[in-house]
């Protein structure tokens, strides 16, 4: 078991093409199951980063695969 805190130390890599896509940014809990449903990455843009969220890459738990002591990996086909 670990915290959803945790999750923001730990870089994302995704093993569909090796890609590092950056640190977990946010989570979306389900509040009346108190599950993670989903973990937020920041768009790649710095720029527009800073402007808004709209571009920030989404990944549905069921899309991890493993969460290991420094990273988590995922398989997932980015749009």
């Amino acid at each position: 078991m670990f915290k959803a805190s945790e999750l923001r130390q730990k870089e994302i890599i995704n093993i569909s093409d090796g890609k590092r896509l950056g640190f977990v940014s946010d989570v979306e809990i389900n509040m009346e199951t108190g599950t993670i449903e989903a973990i937020i990455i920041p768009s790649e843009s710095k720029f527009f980063r800073l402007f808004s969220k709209e571009n920030d890459i989404v990944i549905p738990w069921h899309e991890i695969k493993k969460v290991g002591i420094d990273v988590i990996l995922i398989d997932y086909n980015l749009k």
